[in-house]
């Protein structure tokens, strides 16, 4: 395959994870929204704290669409560690999305629930780049290209000249030798 075709490839799948990621993301940011409304609507908590709550929520329901919707095809040999670092990375995006309404309600005063939408909205914003990089690059991890792990493969088998490698030891074939 050619450079260029090769980048055309790289930028097909990133175009298809990018609509994935968006998908589960704007039915988080749904999920986000109605709960915060909702709270903010129905409760006497306090404007950031509902919001927390509610970010909280969209954070599991993201998990569950990314891990079997968008990751699907990565790396899930380790489930303890690609949560803890999903729940990490989600807790900077709670601070990140959190942070912003935080500073316009306390510290611009504009605390109308218009307002309070449109302050989410931006800090939701803000977050999902970060999400979309941290879980790209940390949580969900790409397996090997396959190209990537032929190439390493005749490598190791056929060596390069000037290669400290060894050569694989051939193995016996079972029932001859000494036991």
């Amino acid at each position: 395959m050619t450079e260029r075709g090769a980048l055309r490839v790289r930028l097909e799948q990133l175009a298809r994870e990018v609509a994935k990621f968006g998908a589960v993301g704007a039915l988080g940011t749904l999920v986000n929204f109605s709960v915060s409304n909702l709270l903010w609507h129905t409760t006497d908590l306090q404007a950031v704290r509902a919001n927390v709550i509610a970010t909280v929520v969209a954070i599991a329901f993201n998990y569950v669409g990314f891990r079997y919707f968008t990751y699907r095809d990565r790396d899930k040999t380790s489930r303890t560690k690609e949560l803890t670092l999903f729940l990490a990375f989600s807790a900077v995006g709670l601070v990140i999305e959190n942070g912003v309404l935080y500073a316009a309600i306390y510290g611009f005063d504009w605390d109308s629930p218009l307002q309070r939408n449109i302050f989410k909205f931006v800090g939701i914003g803000i977050a999902t780049c970060f999400r979309f990089w941290s879980y790209r690059t940390w949580v969900f991890k790409a397996l090997p290209a396959r190209e990537t792990v032929a190439r390493a493969e005749s490598f190791l088998e056929g060596g390069s000249s000037g290669s400290t490698v060894a050569p694989p030891t051939p193995k016996r074939p079972a029932g001859r030798g000494t036991h």
